[in-house]
């Protein structure tokens, strides 16, 4: 007989059940008990507990026995209130939208390089406007030219910017600010001046004015004006354009800055509440109003909490919009996402690819329905082909070496996801309610209520950065001295302009003058019917009329946008980009900086610790940082550090040898150095803080220390 396994005897063994009954199942009080023997002493709950942003506390462990209310039973994907996707097969059957954004200032670049993007596994058309053209402006009333996008001024740039683009197979994704109403129209005309049929438009061309409002402060037009284009779209879209969405809500002017995660929901449904209410009182029914929605949201920096503000944000969408009489399946959330703006960091910005492709992860696994990652340069400069194939390939990584489009919900059921999901619900819905209380989104504003907030939030990031509670890789912690900052690539301005402008006036010389002031006079008079404007702009669009041209033409009788306190957009680490960069700039003027010299004492294995910290904490700012091997008594020390010509002197070595060594050294320091600055490598007792004070040491650096508040008051005391 053979002692030989065969494939069957293997499959059995391979499937045997796996038993884990010889193992005791330790209740929570004794794994409690076994951490707190690995804490040595450390509180517990605090050692263990983690506050975030939101106000949740995220425990150390999740068990059946502690959160089982809050994991839904019998909830599935793609019903109900959608916690678990708004689609039954997930992934599998259609992939989310990869959707890599290009920002070529001119119509023609952007247009080769969103097909490419194609070509290359992107999915949607995904085109960012400049600032000049999202405020209807061009470089006629002296306005810049591609700033943060792509210019558009006239029907012949929307030819070139979608000309060979394939509308029934990619969709469209373009943010048009306050209204989409105009460059709608002259997509609508282009199209069909190519022979083809506006039902072939999907996506997005969309406006969300409340979001443009709480950016810049105010609107080019007024709010009644811009609700009146939204309606306007809406119905045009329905009509001739059924899978087009025309009403954007983005959470991206909150998240850049600086809110928590319940913040830029609560504050999007707010919105979203708004604009549906807004196009009810103009006669729009909420199935048509749901079709023409999208949400955007930042993917931020704490992966789970990301899942988790996506499965919260599906199901309050679906409340809210229950509600308001929906059906279930108009109940669905659509929501693209991108990866966070506000995380990324102009130094070290490779780093920026680790940022993007965990946002990414998250975003992924929360169930979003397309994605936009953001290039590693974002910060400096403008995508070029190498960053945004970056970008693009973790997408299509994502979708075809991890495997992500598969299992669907990955983690439905999970402890930590799913309590955290609620509990990010009760957050945000009460903060909702806050907001309503206020008499909505746009009272809250002008109250500056959503403003304080955010910028608490804000100023709370700051501070942990500052304290480095928080860590940015290359910024706060773990300098690169050696870095070289990314050329910026700036684009000439001038030539940029002149050659706009020549375009345009090169395109207008061919409109008939009579034709061009029927256009105008027809769109003064505008129309109520509703959908009937965006016709009328398409014939102002074939008399050639720029979009400040007919937007001049429709604000005739326009009242002033109300002002209210802009949200800035910040990044995370700019506070301490700007120290850095104060110091390069310092040291390129004057051949100078700041010196610190580390007054190391007793042998190496003594000293290193702290002077290892030392110089991570000084190079931070860009300091130089002045080593040596140790010394073996205070008054060589003392010498070594008058003949380095320091500005900041740091004594380093242990707690137990600072009784003896701080007062005779910092002494002598002050005596023989009367400019310099000491700096004890350690937070002494309560006890001892006084004495050193006493002998000279004028501030303390450690792991509770405010790494930029010292860093920026040295640089203050050398006259940068």
């Amino acid at each position: 007989m053979s002692d030989k396994k065969t494939s069957k005897d293997a499959e059995r063994d391979l499937l045997a059940p796996v038993s884990f009954d010889e193992f005791e199942k330790p209740t929570y009080e004794q794994w409690q008990a076994e951490v707190e023997k690995a804490l040595k002493g450390g509180d517990f709950h605090k050692k263990m507990f983690t506050k975030t942003y939101e106000g949740i506390t995220l425990q150390p462990i999740y068990t059946p026995a502690l959160h089982a209310e809050a994991i839904p039973k019998g909830v599935y994907p793609g019903a109900g209130e959608f916690l678990r996707g708004t689609k039954a097969s997930g992934y599998i059957k259609d992939s989310w939208g990869v959707s890599q954004y290009v920002d070529d200032s001119l119509p023609k670049d952007a247009n080769h390089a969103s097909l490419y993007e194609i070509v290359k596994g992107g999915t949607i058309h995904n085109i960012r406007l400049d600032e000049a053209t999202r405020h209807d402006q061009d470089v006629q009333v002296g306005a810049s030219v591609g700033v943060g996008g792509t210019s558009v001024s006239t029907m012949d740039d929307c030819k070139q910017l979608i000309d060979r683009f394939n509308l029934k197979e990619n969709p469209l994704y373009i943010e048009t600010g306050a209204s989409a109403a105009i460059l709608l129209g002259m997509l609508a005309a282009t199209v069909k001046g190519a022979k083809k049929q506006t039902s072939d438009l999907k996506g997005l061309v969309g406006a969300d004015p409340i979001g443009v409002m709480a950016k810049d402060g105010a609107l080019h037009i007024s709010l009644d004006t811009a609700f009146d284009e939204m309606a306007h779209t809406v119905v045009w879209a329905k009509e001739q354009a059924p899978e087009l969405k025309t009403v954007l809500v983005s959470g991206d002017v909150y998240a850049n800055g600086g809110a928590n995660d319940v913040q830029e929901v609560a504050y999007a449904l707010a919105t979203a509440v708004c604009y549906v209410r807004q196009l009810a009182q103009r006669n729009i029914d909420i199935h048509t109003i749901a079709k023409s929605l999208m949400f955007t949201f930042s993917l931020g920096a704490n992966f789970f909490m990301e899942i988790a503000k996506l499965r919260a944000l599906r199901v309050l969408w679906a409340r809210i919009m229950e509600a308001f009489g929906a059906e279930e399946a108009d109940r669905a959330v659509h929501v693209h996402g991108r990866t966070s703006a506000f995380t990324k960091t102009v130094y070290d910005p490779y780093v920026n690819l680790l940022r993007n492709t965990t946002q990414a992860f998250s975003g992924v696994v929360g169930g979003l329905n397309s994605l936009e990652v953001s290039p590693f340069d974002q910060p400096i400069r403008k995508a070029d082909d190498f960053s945004r194939r970056i970008a693009r390939n973790i997408q299509v990584m994502l979708q075809t070496e991890f495997e992500l489009r598969q299992p669907v919900d990955p983690v439905g059921g999970s402890w930590y996801v799913e309590t955290l999901a609620a509990e990010l619900c009760e957050k945000i819905w009460a903060e909702f309610q806050t907001i309503e209380s206020k008499g909505g989104i746009i009272a809250a504003l002008k109250e500056g209520y959503p403003q304080a907030q955010v910028k608490a939030i804000l100023e709370e990031r700051f501070k942990n950065l500052a304290f480095r509670k928080d860590v940015a890789v290359g910024n706060n912690m773990y300098a690169n001295m050696t870095e070289e900052l990314l050329d910026p690539k700036p684009e000439n301005q001038e030539t940029l302009r002149q050659k706009r402008a020549a375009q345009i006036d090169e395109y207008l010389a061919g409109a008939e003058a009579d034709a061009v002031v029927k256009a105008q006079a027809t769109l003064e008079a505008s129309t109520t019917e509703p959908g009937a404007l965006i016709g009328l702009i398409e014939l102002g669009a074939l008399q050639k009329l720029t979009i400040r041209q007919i937007r001049k033409a429709l604000d005739a009788g326009d009242i002033a946008s109300e002002t209210i306190e802009p949200i800035t957009a910040h990044r995370w680490t700019e506070q301490f980009e700007a120290l850095r960069m104060r110091t390069e700039a310092y040291k390129q003027r004057t051949k100078d900086n700041v010196k610190v010299f580390l007054a190391n004492m007793g042998p190496i294995p003594q000293h290193k610790p702290r002077a290892d910290f030392s110089t991570g904490f000084f190079e931070v700012a860009a300091f130089e940082v002045i080593k040596n091997d140790g010394h073996e008594t205070t008054a060589d020390a003392a010498k070594a550090a008058r003949e380095s010509g320091a500005d900041v002197v740091v004594i380093c070595s242990t707690d137990d040898t600072y009784p003896e060594l701080v007062p005779p050294l910092a002494k002598e320091l002050k005596e023989t150095m009367p400019n310099v600055t000491v700096i004890l490598a350690g937070a002494p007792s309560k006890d001892l803080e006084p004495v050193y004070r006493e002998a000279g040491v004028d501030d303390f650096i450690s792991v509770r220390a405010n790494c930029y508040e010292i860093l920026h008051t040295l640089q203050d005391k050398k006259g940068m």
